[in-house]
């Protein structure tokens, strides 16, 4: 008798241990669902071209690693996959932007040395984004935020070069809208009717075969990931798209293309809504397909981006 009350008391203890770790998994998911707001910079006294594109990264990333989520295994938000989604969206719209400002915009011409710092800050974003230790994801994102603080004070002191000229810009949205290309394709197929797309990519090209229908077929559970992950880098882009209207705020002047730069970030502030839950139902069904609702504001911010570059390019 004495170790049935024994047994009982060890099952109960069990129990409630396993409780508490059930709702410390479900209360931390809860807490851990939620994505950044937009925001903006006040125009700094001392402010010169290239330091609000360095801001914006820096705010984007500092949010980003504040808590990192996609190398997360045994916390509590490892049960999401929606905010991590949109994490790596955010990641790689940051990568794109880096990059460019590598290749082009920290130089005034080709034959310009690269900045060390963002070429470091570069190759740390670049990291393995599920790497959870030796070193971590976040660590890692971390360092590129501190070369992007030293690109930002040198630039602010002129010991580091922004070259806010029109070809440049031009580049910029040209890259930004190609990231947006591979997004909405990864929109596109959803619909659960369509089984096949034509390779538009090659169209022009005479070097690569004629168009033909590929197959794909997206399977239901990556449906919300493509979702999230496309909400992430549309939120990084209008933070970017508001970042050019300073940096290139003289040449936007010069083409009178004010008012196409606000259309586009108010396009893509209708990109961030919240389904309760992702469907992607038939375009006449109750079910309102969301992916197809959200590559209809990608590629309206998309076209109106190459209008741009059209405006910048002066034809």
């Amino acid at each position: 008798m004495k170790f049935i009350t024994v047994m009982a008391k060890y099952w109960k203890a069990l129990a409630a241990v396993a409780g508490l770790i059930v709702l410390f998994y479900v209360f931390g998911s809860i807490y851990y669902y939620r994505f950044p707001a937009y925001f903006e910079f006040p125009v700094p006294e001392r402010y010169k071209p290239g330091m609000f594109l360095a801001d914006t990264l820096i705010r984007i990333a500092e949010g980003m690693t504040a808590h990192w989520l996609p190398n997360d295994v045994l916390w509590p938000t490892a049960l999401l996959d929606n905010p991590q989604n949109f994490q790596l969206g955010e990641l790689e719209a940051v990568r794109y932007a880096v990059k460019s400002l590598r290749d082009d915009l920290s130089r005034m011409r080709t034959t310009d040395q690269i900045d060390a710092d963002i070429d470091r800050a570069a190759a740390n974003f670049f990291f393995e984004p599920t790497r959870w230790a030796f070193p971590s994801a976040e660590s890692r994102y971390r360092r590129a935020i501190a070369d992007l603080q030293r690109y930002r004070a040198r630039l602010e002191k002129d010991e580091a070069t922004f070259s806010p000229r029109a070809d440049n810009l031009y580049k910029f949205l040209g890259d930004l809208a190609s990231l947006l290309g591979g997004v909405s394709n990864r929109l596109a197929n959803a619909p659960r009717d369509i089984r096949t797309r034509i390779t538009e990519e090659t169209a022009g090209d005479v070097a690569l075969e004629r168009e033909h229908d590929i197959q794909h077929l997206t399977p239901w559970r990556e449906i919300d990931d493509n979702f999230y992950y496309a909400r992430g880098v549309l939120y990084v882009l209008r933070q970017l798209m508001l970042a050019m209207k300073y940096d290139f705020s003289e040449i936007i002047t010069q083409r009178n293309a004010g008012n196409l730069v606000t259309s586009i970030i108010r396009t893509l502030d209708r990109a961030q809504f919240e389904p309760l839950f992702i469907a992607n139902g038939d375009r006449g069904s109750l079910w309102a397909n969301h992916s197809l609702q959200l590559q209809a504001l990608l590629e309206d911010a998309r076209q109106k981006m190459r209008s741009l570059q059209n405006v910048v390019a002066g034809s």
